[in-house]
């Protein structure tokens, strides 16, 4: 048909229904999806099976565009249009990389560039040279990547791992995921494409004239840090080490849903900032990418058209409470942690008030080689940039990225810079490590001696370590040479009357009871939920007793050494409930003898998701499934077991303190975290029993040589763990 004839037609159309009729499909396939571009607003479009089954039908949205998700990998489908006419679409597979060839042609500068993904999707991604440096020809330079869905490659802002790394002498590419910024696609939290793109900028980059070595590292904390993990467990061929910091172990169980329970504080807030992140500029989204459009940048633009398509993460989220493996399972950083190959550093902080030590789960699915470090400590998010964390994350980048004699020197005269963003103006330095590689004669030396240390460094009672309670600094370390810690003994104690913890289980017979009312405490410990004033020096926390009558509490007798845990805990309960569902938090605290309370660790359980999983379950270490078909109410006047995880954490209870544990709603102890818990009306009366036979019980994993120094550390000034004055509850503990 000639186009006079055509545009006759079409007029023709036109004349008879009011519209012109849709251009031709404009069809997208991807990694278990399949997006159509360039339509008619309202159109609806049919997705059929490679028999012409209907599976899904949806209508364009009014920037044209519709996408059909969860779909098979490799897979054959057709997307039909209202006369009947189809447009045959074969979906890609993850495990099909594109040749070396799809990344050699991409030619990567100094500025805002675009990558492009295997599906087509446009990536925006800023290139930086070292600080002071340039890409001259012939220069080359070690490299780093930074890639989230935050304003990574916001060419004004660099993020604070990018800053620091160029800095420190590296070319550094930080990298927005699709449906963020100026990178076109759809952002699905952690999905496949998310991590073939990730694939696919570690071998763009990797491949570009100015990187140094074989290949790049991958560095960032949060957001950036969990993508690292499913990047490097898809093992691209030019990626040659990664610095994870402040992580997750799964979606689901942290900091999602701990216990089972809604985090309706950071959960909630991260997702709808990640929501607003993804509107289309220059309607929404990030600044940087309204900026750039305005100011005519067209490629950011068209990169827009299928923002209107992202689901709304916080509905998405709550629409699932319980745990799917077929959604989950591949977006949880633990499903990818034993692929990893390349050398990795992962640090992070047992009362993280984002994301939480649900992280430690995966440790032991690591590989068990001198390349893999890890460093753990108390504190908050911000802990893993703290100085002994950030000293080591120089060393190891310099010596498994750049394939240079670690120079520390570099990064102390930063120091007041970096930590005066972190703990505020005004504050005290941190002290600083000494050069643990000092003397080493070669790289090779300087890497032996590196490799020589614990793998796994456990840093104690951090903001003790100075003159100043609660600036960053150790009082002393652990090391162990694998996760959980060797050796460490599951040490039990038992549920007794008036709120006692003994070795010894209970001759008598009873229970105590409680009205667990979420309102009785402030759900946060730092009003507004915000994020610095958890990271100052010394947090202005509201953290208050517990409540006469809507907690239990069970304290041991004053200790007569020294005890240090560090791991999981687990805290086995005969429940018994007025309600045929409650939540349960457990926190655990030490009484020391100067009358003042510690906070140390946190965990929570809904009662109908008490079902285990078959494996991964010890004496100290509870994993529930989570699943839909295992939930179950509880029996109504019985007494039923149940098993609440206490979070991990490192602490030494110091001699002639008492452990504590109690057990409440959920809410009181954490600065951002809280609870979309049931509202109880203080109507509720949950039973815990001490009974012969109904033994509950404390198994916390003791460390035994521990060598603390001696003298109570300051109260408060424990990094991540509040203080106050003990008071007894209402059954005595």
């Amino acid at each position: 048909m000639s186009n006079r004839y055509r545009k006759i037609l079409c007029a023709a159309l036109f004349a008879l229904y009011g519209a012109a009729p849709a251009a031709a499909l404009d069809v997208q396939p991807g990694i278990g999806f399949v997006a159509i571009t360039g339509q008619a607003e309202g159109v609806q479009l049919v997705l059929e099976n490679a028999q012409h089954v209907d599976l899904a039908s949806g209508l364009v949205d009014r920037f044209g565009s519709l996408i059909f998700r969860e779909l098979g990998e490799g897979n054959a489908y057709f997307v039909r249009e209202p006369g009947g006419a189809t447009t045959a679409v074969t979906t890609l597979r993850f495990a099909d990389h594109p040749p070396q060839s799809f990344y050699e042609m991409q030619t990567l500068v100094e500025g805002l560039n675009y990558i492009q993904a295997r599906d087509g999707t446009l990536l925006s991604a800023m290139v930086r040279a070292p600080l002071g440096s340039s890409f001259a020809p012939g220069r080359r330079f070690p490299t780093l990547v930074e890639y989230s869905g935050y304003a990574a490659s916001d060419p004004d802002n660099p993020q604070a791992s990018t800053l620091l790394a160029s800095a420190m002498g590296y070319a550094t590419v930080a990298v927005n995921m699709r449906g963020s910024g100026c990178s076109g696609g759809v952002i699905d939290l952690f999905d496949l494409p998310t991590t073939a793109d990730g694939y696919d900028i570690v071998e763009t980059v990797g491949n570009q004239d100015w990187v140094l070595g074989d290949g790049v590292g991958m560095i960032g904390i949060s957001f950036p840090g969990i993508s690292q993990m499913f990047v490097a467990g898809a093992q691209p061929p030019h990626l040659v080490a990664v610095a994870p910091f402040s992580i997750i172990s799964d979606i689901y169980r942290s900091p999602g849903f701990p216990g089972g329970i809604f985090n309706n504080g950071f959960a909630e807030t991260w997702l709808q900032e990640r929501a607003d992140d993804a509107r289309p500029a220059p309607e929404g989204g990030q600044a940087w990418a309204i900026q750039r459009v305005n100011e005519g940048d067209t490629t950011c633009l068209a990169n827009q058209k299928l923002r209107l398509q992202t689901q709304d993460p916080v509905d998405f989220t709550q629409s699932h409470p319980y745990y799917d493996p077929a959604l989950m399972d591949a977006r949880s950083p633990s499903a990818w942690a034993a692929n990893i190959q390349v050398p990795i550093f992962i640090s992070g902080a047992w009362q993280d008030e984002q994301t939480g030590s649900g992280f430690v789960t995966l440790l032991k699915q690591l590989p068990k080689r001198r390349d893999v470090r890890i460093m753990l400590a108390n504190g908050v998010h911000s802990t893993s940039m703290e100085p002994e964390s950030l000293w080591n994350w120089v060393a190891f980048l310099d010596i498994y990225v750049a394939k240079r004699f670690p120079n520390m020197d570099r990064l102390a005269p930063l120091a007041g810079a970096i930590y005066e963003q972190i703990l505020g103006p005004g504050q005290p330095t941190p002290p600083l490590p000494p050069d643990r590689l000092a003397g080493a004669s070669s790289i090779d030396d300087a890497k032996r001696r590196f490799e020589a240390e614990p793998r796994v460094r456990v840093l104690m009672e951090n903001g003790a370590g100075s003159p100043t309670p609660g600036l960053p600094a150790p009082r002393f370390e652990l090391g162990f040479e694998k996760w959980p810690p060797p050796g460490a003994r599951q040490t039990a104690w038992y549920f007794g009357p008036g709120g006692t913890l003994s070795k010894f289980k209970s001759v008598a017979d009873g229970f105590d009871s409680y009205n667990p009312d979420p309102d009785a405490r402030p759900m946060q410990t730092i009003p507004g939920q915000g994020q610095a004033e958890s990271w100052e020096i010394m947090p202005a926390y509201d953290w208050r007793p517990l409540v006469a009558g809507t907690a239990v509490a069970y304290a041991t007798a004053p200790l007569a050494a020294d005890t240090t845990i560090v791991g999981e805990g687990a805290v086995d309960l005969f429940l018994r409930s007025s309600a045929s569902d409650t939540d349960v938090q457990v926190t655990l605290t030490e009484i020391r003898p100067d009358g003042l309370e510690t906070y140390v660790q946190s965990g929570w359980l809904r009662a109908s998701h008490r079902k285990l999983a078959r494996k991964g379950n010890t004496r100290t270490e509870v994993r529930q499934t989570h699943l839909a078909g295992d939930a179950e109410l509880l029996p109504a006047g019985q007494f039923t077991k149940m098993r609440v995880g206490l979070f991990a954490v490192g602490h030494t209870f110091r001699a002639g303190s008492r452990i504590r544990l109690s057990l409440e709603a959920p809410g009181g102890d954490r600065t951002r975290w809280a609870f979309d818990t049931f509202d109880t009306n203080g109507m509720v009366t949950n039973d815990v029993n001490y009974s012969r036979g109904y033994s509950s019980r404390l198994v916390l994993p003791v460390v035994r040589r521990a060598q603390a120094p001696a003298g109570l550390p300051p109260c408060p000034g424990l990094r991540g763990q509040p203080c106050r004055t003990y008071a007894p509850a209402s059954n005595g503990g």
